[in-house]
C-alpha cells in the first residue's frame, strides 16, 4: 500500500476558512498526511520550520508568503506545490524551478467567473445599461428619449478579443449565445487555425480596433504589454465603443481613456485599473461614461470551492502519480502563457 505523502496548507487564514469546508477537509486528509499544524502562513514560525523538514507537497493559496531559497532550503522533500488560486508569479521563484518541485496553478477554475463577469459586461455594454443607469439625465425616461449612445443591441455586433488567453477563448465561446455576433481576435502567440476552430478569427490589433463595437482585454501583465492600449489604439475604435478591461490594469493608459470616456465618444467597464485602486482624484472616477467594480470578476465566495476542488483533484493526480493538467513551468510563466 503506497504511503500517503507529508503536505502542509500555506495560506492566509481567510483563504484557509473560505477554501477548506468539512467535507473538503476530509477529502485532503484522505489523500495526505495532514500533521500540526494543518495549515500556516508563517513559514518562518520554529514550529512551522520543524515540519517543514518531511513536508513533501504544499497547497497553497492568498497569503501565502514567497517561497525563497531560504525556505525552500527548510524543505528538502518538497516535491509539489498546488496553488488554490490564479497566479503563481509571486509565489515561486528561481530556486523552485530549480529543485524540479512541480508547481500547478488554478488558474484554468479561476478563468470561469472571469469569463462569465465579462459575457455580462459585453451584454450590458452593448444595451449601454450602466452608463444609461449612471445618466442622472436618461436613466427614468423611456428609450426613445435616448441618444449619442450609439446602437443599443446585441444583436450583429463585433467584440474583439485581445489576448487568446485561457479566458480569453473561454469568452469566444460564450459569445456564442448572442445572435450573428462577429468575433475578432489579437494575439501574436495565437494559431490562426485554433481560433478559427473556436469561431473567431484572427487579425492584426490595428486592423481589430477600428471594427469592434466592444474590446475586451485578456492579454498577460508584461513589459511588452504595458499600456498596449494607449491614446493611439483608443483613437482607431469606433465611437460608442465599449472598453472591457478584467485582466490587468497596466494594459491601458488609463488617462488617455479616461479623455476618451471624458469626451462622450467611449466608454469603459473596467474590473481592473492603475493603480489598483484609483487615487480619489483619478479622471476615471466620477464619469457616467465609466463603471468600475473592486477587482471582483474572479474567484469569490462559493467560486472558491472550485478552486479548491481543483487543486485536490491534481492532488490526487500527483499521489497516484499520473500527469498533472495545470502544471506550471517556467518559460510559459516568463512568456505570460500561464498564470
Amino acid at each position: 500500500m503506497q504511503t500517503k505523502p507529508n503536505a502542509l496548507v500555506v495560506m492566509s487564514r481567510p483563504s484557509f476558512d473560505a477554501h477548506f469546508d468539512s467535507a473538503r477537509l476530509a477529502r485532503l486528509a484522505d489523500l495526505v498526511n495532514l500533521g500540526d499544524p494543518v495549515w500556516t502562513d508563517d513559514l518562518d514560525h520554529p514550529a512551522v520550520r520543524a515540519r517543514l523538514a518531511d513536508v513533501e507537497v504544499m497547497l497553497t493559496s492568498w497569503g501565502a508568503p514567497k517561497l525563497t531559497p531560504e525556505r525552500i532550503a527548510a524543505a528538502p522533500a518538497l516535491r509539489a506545490v498546488l496553488h488554490c488560486a490564479g497566479s503563481v508569479r509571486g509565489l515561486v521563484g528561481e530556486e523552485v524551478w530549480r529543485r524540479g518541485i512541480q508547481v500547478t496553478s488554478g488558474a484554468d477554475a479561476n478563468a470561469i467567473p472571469v469569463a462569465e463577469y465579462t459575457l455580462a459586461a459585453i451584454i450590458f455594454a452593448g444595451k449601454k445599461a450602466p452608463f444609461l443607469a449612471a445618466d442622472e439625465e436618461r436613466a427614468y425616461q423611456g428609450w426613445g428619449t435616448v441618444s449619442g449612445y450609439g446602437d443599443l443591441s446585441n444583436f450583429g455586433r463585433t467584440v474583439g478579443i485581445v489576448g487568446f488567453s485561457r479566458i480569453g477563448r473561454r469568452v469566444v465561446d460564450l459569445l456564442k449565445i448572442l445572435g450573428d455576433t462577429t468575433c475578432l481576435v489579437a494575439d501574436p502567440y495565437a494559431d490562426a487555425e485554433e481560433v478559427k476552430r473556436a469561431g473567431a478569427a484572427l487579425v492584426p490589433l490595428e486592423e481589430l480596433l477600428p471594427r469592434v463595437d466592444v474590446l475586451s482585454l485578456h492579454a498577460p501583465e508584461l513589459r511588452e504589454t504595458h499600456h498596449l492600449i494607449g491614446a493611439d489604439q483608443l483613437s482607431l475604435l469606433p465611437d460608442h465603443a465599449t472598453v472591457i478591461n478584467t485582466a490587468r490594469g497596466s494594459l491601458i493608459d488609463s488617462v488617455a481613456l479616461a479623455a476618451e470616456c471624458a469626451s462622450g465618444r467611449l466608454f469603459a467597464i473596467l474590473d481592473v485599473t492603475d493603480p489598483e485602486p484609483l487615487p480619489i482624484d483619478s479622471p476615471l472616477r466620477h464619469q457616467a461614461s465609466v463603471m468600475i467594480t473592486p477587482h471582483i470578476a474572479g474567484s469569490l465566495g462559493t467560486e472558491i470551492g472550485r478552486l479548491t476542488d481543483h487543486a485536490m483533484d491534481e492532488l490526487a493526480r500527483w499521489t497516484a502519480r499520473e500527469p498533472l493538467q495545470s502544471e506550471i513551468t517556467a518559460e510559459a510563466l516568463a512568456l505570460g502563457l500561464s498564470a
